[in-house]
């Protein structure tokens, strides 16, 4: 056998930087520092921190088979009782047939002052995740703040593509990570760092004649590698108005480009575009599902692939397959789809579900095709090369007298051109089977509105204030309402009004306006009346009967990844309030204008009167969808703006 040496491997975004101190390793031995730490001085609120972490991949011959090993070895301290969770560990373990990872070595101790408590055997139960996936978990025994608990074990996995990589970043400060690795020639990787960290050890070596096969003359080379970083702050999640958290943690990222064998062979992973694109043209699980005219237009009616315009016929159709299909909830990926079986079953995953609405189109001869995406929990798709683990989901991507509308016919209530808030993840790859694939951005549905319009006068004998209040939701705000209206019963849905509402807010009356509302659009109206305001001789009174924000969604001191609201936004409300008998207007809210330079988040709140009413108009427009971290402060002082105008603003109506 030729020697083979260890290819090129690229590393993004690095720099080079050696630690001069070495951290202690040995298990079961603390420094001073370490028991002694009580509160860390980079980060007050860090209720549990990383003292300690380190990680060794490097492949092994074991009974004659090529295996990836992954050594982990930790030490946590814990801050307070909110950092008990981290006494708790997973390990997630992979099988499929009879290949499976496994588990050895479990080592546990919590460390309380000068006592040591070992884990005992017993205490390492086994939990069933799925079909595919075991967890092996175990608690730390007599955990207290303070406690340090360390841990590590030995995976392992005959996947060498598990050679995943390393997370430097957490949910809590690190003062140390190191990450070891010692990979042979035929073992070649892309790499990535992720994040806005940098490696403070950055170090690649290459060791010669480091791993060996009994049978064969020659050795191969190693590429010997330390990556570390120091004094990791937490990353610190705000959740709702974020993409996933993995776009944006910093961590190495491998991904196994090519294996070569020792026989000469080999193969490749990370393939071009065009390779890919072959590949799922022919796949019967993936090209072949969307050759299946012939068999939906034997089992539809002939009218729905006929009738109308293409524009008609294409909603007709979307709707049939939403009709038609309950989703299972699954996603599903390569290898897991059957249409004509779904089809028939009237149940299927959203690969399955999806590939029949194209399959539809295009016996309409409404042009549509499919749509790789990840959802949003998963992360972004990279685009520097086919990274095909990154996609979980496909859309229909169909065009129509120019205008392009993705389509997903998993939910029932989704409007056809809008999407589940799942796939608002910013881009996708369509994969044009005729010519080559290409990237196409994942645009939200633009009128979102929530306008909520309140009348009121005031009971001329008990002071009660009485009115109506309309309620008009479009986009994704009515596809919300939907489900809220139809996922409860009325009295249950008329109670989360309530509760919804200022103190004292009593519903009389009830009405869904279904001539005025559509799969788009909600219209609702509510009589109600609101407990006697009166102290001494003066009114005081919320205008706000309902508030958008009861508090600030962005409290973190600072951020520094996008917020991402998924699609645009728009908040309005009006009240038109006339005095109560005997009384006039005496104190009133000041109005004010809050705007970023090119308006694409404004703020409005606006009050008039006269001698029979006053007016107060609230508006909050949320034009775009991504802002950049150096926007936090600004955004975030915004919606404390608008919280305080809800919930602290008061009328005052004077005896005359």
């Amino acid at each position: 056998m030729t020697k083979r040496l260890l290819a090129i491997i690229i590393l993004y975004s690095c720099v080079n930087f050696n630690i001069t101190s070495q951290m202690p390793n040995t298990f079961g031995q603390l420094t001073d520092k370490e028991k002694h730490l009580t509160t860390y001085d980079k980060d007050l609120d860090a209720n549990a921190i990383f003292l300690y972490e380190r990680g060794d991949n490097y492949f092994k011959v074991v009974d004659n088979s090529i295996r990836l090993i992954k050594e982990y070895h930790v030490k946590i301290k814990i801050l307070d009782e909110e950092g008990f969770d981290w006494g708790t560990v997973e390990i997630p373990l992979y099988h499929h047939g009879s290949s499976r990872e496994k588990v050895s070595k479990i080592k546990a101790v919590t460390h309380n002052d000068n006592k040591q408590f070992n884990l005992l055997p017993s205490e390492i139960f086994t939990e069933e995740q799925s079909d595919r996936w075991i967890i092996k978990k175990f608690t730390f025994p007599k955990l207290q703040v303070g406690s340090i608990l360390e841990y590590s074990y030995t995976i392992e996995t005959p996947y060498a593509y598990n050679f995943e990589g390393w997370k430097f970043q957490a949910s809590i400060p690190k003062i140390y990570s190191e990450f070891n690795a010692k990979i042979p020639g035929n073992w070649n990787y892309n790499r990535a760092l992720i994040g806005k960290l940098k490696l403070d050890t950055n170090d690649s070596q290459i060791k010669k004649d480091c791993f060996h096969i009994d049978g064969l003359a020659k050795s191969a080379d190693c590429e010997v590698l330390k990556y570390s970083m120091v004094d990791i702050p937490a990353f610190k999640e705000e959740k709702g108005f974020m993409l996933a958290s993995k776009n944006y943690q910093s961590r190495i990222d491998f991904e196994l480009s090519e294996y070569n064998r020792f026989d000469g062979t080999s193969d490749k992973f990370t393939k071009t575009w065009k390779d890919v694109d072959y590949e799922f043209r022919s796949d019967k699980d993936i090209g072949r599902q969307l050759t299946k005219k012939g068999f939906f237009e034997r089992n539809v009616p002939e009218e729905l692939l006929t009738e109308g315009t293409d524009l008609e016929k294409a909603n007709n159709i979307y709707k049939f397959i939403q009709q038609h299909y309950n989703w299972n909830g699954k996603y599903s990926t390569y290898g897991k789809a059957r249409v004509k079986n779904a089809f028939e079953n009237r149940k299927g995953n959203a690969w399955e579900i999806n590939m029949s609405l194209i399959n539809l189109l295009n016996s309409a001869d409404i042009p549509a095709k499919l749509m790789l995406i990840s959802t949003r929990e998963l992360g972004l798709p990279k685009k520097v090369h086919p990274v095909m683990s990154d996609f979980n989901y496909i859309l229909a991507h169909v065009k129509i007298d120019e205008n392009i509308y993705l389509l997903d016919a998993t939910e029932k209530s989704t409007p056809f051109g809008m999407l589940p808030f799942r796939a608002l993840n910013l881009y996708g790859r369509v994969m044009d089977f005729k010519n080559e694939s290409y990237w196409s951005n994942i645009i939200p549905e633009q009128k979102n509105t929530i306008q909520i319009r309140c009348q009121i006068t005031f009971n001329s004998k008990t002071l009660k204030p009485e009115g109506v209040l309309d309620f008009n939701n479009t986009g994704y705000f009515a596809v919300n309402k939907w489900e809220s209206i139809n996922a409860a019963s009325n009295e249950d849905y008329l109670d989360g009004i309530k509760n919804s509402a200022i103190n004292g807010f009593t519903i009389l009356d009830y009405n869904l306006a279904t001539d005025k509302s559509n799969d788009k659009k909600v219209s609702e109206r509510i009589k109600f009346e609101i407990e006697n305001p009166l102290k001494g001789d003066k009114v005081y009174f919320n205008p706000f009967l309902i508030s958008f924000f009861k508090s600030n969604p962005f409290k973190l001191e600072t951020r520094d990844y996008p917020i991402d609201f998924g699609y645009p936004k728009s908040y309005k409300y009006q009240i038109i309030i006339k005095p109560p008998s005997g009384y006039k207007i005496g104190q009133i809210p000041k109005s004010a204008l809050i705007k970023f330079d090119d308006s694409i988040i404004e703020l409005k709140y606006l009050s008039s009167q006269n001698e029979k009413q006053l007016i107060i108009k609230f508006q909050l427009n949320l034009t775009g969808t991504q802002f950049a971290p150096e926007d936090y402060n600004a955004i975030k002082q915004l919606f404390s703006k608008a919280v305080e105008f809800q919930n602290k603003s008061i009328v005052v109506f004077e005896k005359e």
